[in-house]
């Protein structure tokens, strides 16, 4: 399985309109190649770099085994158009918050995770990384990252 965006290469710098300082959307994600007996797919967006502990930007499951994509500017509402619900983020909020690492911090590596799951989750909207994490134990059938930068201007 594999995951990308249009938006920015592997490893490079996420654009300034999908982090706290631009507009703050959602980037457009990508998946292809899941493996038979896919019933859904999760996708978890974190920062293994934030001063404290891992730092969820985005949480996301239920979404349908025959979509292969989450396009650009996501709201953040509990339920999306095509099926998909979203989790709560480490700001606090429901669906997509933006990189946004401390002034003077360097750049953080932004993780997108997609998990091709053998079965659509009993999650209501809102669940946190942690709960998303323990509902998919031992239904994980694949996954892939991508990952881009982000490094805020010192000031």
């Amino acid at each position: 399985m594999e995951i990308r965006s249009s938006a920015f290469f592997i490893g490079n710098t996420i654009p300034f309109k999908y982090t706290c300082d631009g507009d703050d959307i959602s980037p457009p994600i990508y998946w292809e190649d899941p493996p038979q007996g896919t019933q859904s797919f999760a996708l978890i967006l974190d920062d293994p770099d934030a001063p404290k502990q891992t730092f969820t930007h985005w949480v996301v499951y239920n979404i349908p085994a025959d979509n292969r994509e989450l396009p650009e500017g996501i709201t953040q509402e509990p339920k999306l158009k095509n099926g998909g619900v979203q989790g709560k983020n480490s700001f606090g909020k429901l669906g997509f918050g933006g990189p946004c690492p401390p002034p003077k911090h360097g750049a953080h590596r932004y993780f997108f995770k997609i998990f091709a799951l053998d079965q659509s989750l009993d999650l209501p909207p809102g669940a946190t990384k942690e709960e998303l994490l323990q509902a998919m134990e031992g239904h994980v059938l694949d996954k892939a990252e991508v990952m881009g930068r982000y490094a805020r201007e010192t000031e």
